[in-house]
């Protein structure tokens, strides 16, 4: 196995982003908000500002080091877009069998599905961190600055309403991801 000497990775840092590295501890501040995230598992990385950059770089590097360094770079270019854009996904209500109801509890972070297929018993997907659902008409909105709360709470959404042994061509009741990306 072939190492390399040095893997640097840089990330731009727009105008309006502000970017603190305390160790391997980043914390990215902008329009939208702040977003902070520890990397302290990757021990043999470094992170630091250089120029309006941020480096990510490690030494003597053999594959699983340099896919490290890779994914720590797209966390950050992740987390700069977040703070900048916010990420947005939308969910499609389709129900062709019976009328389900889709509520969102704030109070308690779950959104709840009622009626589907018939069924009496809630059906409840979890909100994650500070995500922000919304309900209109039969498209449910998923907004937030992390990529990963708000991802994680679209699939729990999609997730609760998923019929196992059924044909989906036939059978094509649920709530269904139909658009990803940023907030703008």
């Amino acid at each position: 196995m072939v190492r390399r000497l040095h893997i640097a990775e840089s990330v731009e840092i727009p105008e309006n982003v502000t970017v603190t590295v305390d160790g391997l501890k980043v914390v990215v501040k902008g329009p939208k908000g702040e977003l902070s995230r520890d990397f302290s598992y990757a021990r043999d990385i470094t992170i630091r500002l250089e120029d309006g950059r941020v480096v990510v770089e490690a030494f003597l590097a053999d594959r699983r080091k340099k896919a490290l360094a890779g994914t720590i770079a797209a966390h950050i270019r992740n987390m700069i877009t977040g703070v900048t854009k916010g990420y947005r996904y939308k969910l499609k209500i389709i129900s062709s069998h019976f009328p389900m109801t889709v509520v969102v509890d704030e109070k308690n972070r779950i959104v709840r599905i009622k009626n589907f297929i018939g069924e009496k018993a809630d059906r409840i997907a979890k909100i994650y961190g500070n995500a922000k659902v919304k309900v209109s008409g039969s498209d449910v909105i998923v907004e937030g600055l992390d990529i990963e709360e708000v991802g994680l709470t679209a699939a729990s959404i999609e997730r609760a309403t998923k019929i196992p042994d059924r044909d989906r061509r036939v059978f094509s009741d649920g709530i269904f991801i139909y658009e990803k990306g940023e907030a703008v």
